[in-house]
């Protein structure tokens, strides 16, 4: 059996497209496990009028957490073998799991990764983004993944396999043994620090070929001008939780390599930090894009990546040499692509 977790916090204007597609699923052996976190709207309410309608549905209400206490808890509460993961304002397709099944194999060290779509409002419409894997296409053994995949895994520019716990169907073994290192206190990265130590233990792995059945809701109006205040602290928080694991998993010379790669994907998610604060903190910018090149100084000088977007070496000069003229030409930069 299948089980869909969805967490779901004041999702009450997209719960409905969310839940449809779960319950017309074309595989049919599935649980689905909505996980009200403490929602203020009726997305609590209504999902107890699912659950009445649908005896695969089970609800679980819970005070308000964040994202990872939700998906946690719809872990503890469900019972199938592979677990798939969506959030209450995206959707899939309705053969999703059916064809994820179609390429299972029988380890309880498995993940199944397709392809998925951005979906941006605009206007009174929707336009979609196909967003593919870095990584080939195709089925890969437990000597391929630590010959192949694992050393490529880490910083990287483009991700060669996402983060994401969404898009993929996932043995349960990999989630339950890594659960302790996703900590709940992060609302950015978080999916890194479960599905790194997942992707490394993982004994068998199938890449969809140019195959995308889950839809990302990318409101643009509602997302371009936000500003999250705890993004670089729970950045680093999950840089440190994914070290954590790596230590536990490697030793020796793979430790150190692995590491390596750990510090440079640390500079790419220190970029996604200074473009928060240079996009959402008009006037604390600075001040903060100073805090987070001192805070890291010796990592910024002493690691190497490669950049090829024009953006993010706008964004890497910033990280690098942050002077009053480098941090003005970003956000000068930044409001003129955003405007």
């Amino acid at each position: 059996m299948i089980s869909i977790i969805v967490p779901v916090y004041n999702a009450e204007a997209y719960l409905d497209k969310c839940v449809d597609c779960l319950i017309n699923q074309t595989f049919k052996d599935i649980e689905i496990v909505l996980v009200d976190d403490g929602a203020k709207d009726r997305s609590g309410q209504m999902c107890d009028e699912y659950a009445l309608k649908d005896s695969r549905i089970k609800v679980v209400h819970k005070p308000n957490g964040g994202l990872v206490s939700a998906w946690k808890a719809g872990v503890k509460e469900s019972t199938g073998d592979r677990l798939c993961f969506v959030d209450s304002d995206d959707w899939i397709d309705t053969n999703m799991i059916e064809e994820f099944m179609k390429v299972a194999g029988s380890s309880d060290k498995e993940i199944l990764v397709a392809d998925a779509y951005i979906e941006r409002m605009k206007g009174d419409g929707l336009q979609s983004e196909y967003v593919s894997q870095g990584i080939k296409a195709g089925k890969y053994d437990k000597a391929d993944i630590e010959e192949n995949i694992i050393p490529r895994l880490l910083g990287n520019e483009t991700r060669y396999i996402t983060f994401s716990r969404c898009v993929k169907l996932i043995s349960r073994k990999l989630i339950e043994n890594n659960m302790q290192y996703a900590d709940e206190s992060l609302k950015m990265a978080e999916d890194m620090s479960v599905m790194v130590p997942a992707l490394m233990d993982c004994e068998s792995l199938a890449i969809l070929d140019r195959k995308a059945y889950y839809h990302y809701l990318y409101v643009e109006e509602s997302m371009v001008h936000a500003y999250d205040k705890t993004a670089y602290s729970s950045m680093e928080k999950a840089v440190e939780m994914t070290g954590r694991a790596l230590e536990d998993k490697f030793e020796g010379e793979k430790l150190e390599f692995i590491k390596n790669r750990l510090d440079k994907e640390h500079i790419f998610l220190l970029l996604l930090a200074v473009k928060n604060e240079a996009r959402g903190n008009p006037s604390g910018y600075r001040k903060n894009i100073l805090k987070i090149y001192n805070e890291n100084e010796e990592l910024i000088n002493n690691t190497e990546v490669e950049i090829g977007s024009k953006s993010n070496k706008l964004l890497y000069r910033a990280l690098k040499k942050p002077s009053f003229f480098n941090l003005s030409l970003l956000r000068l930069a930044i409001k003129i692509y955003y405007r």
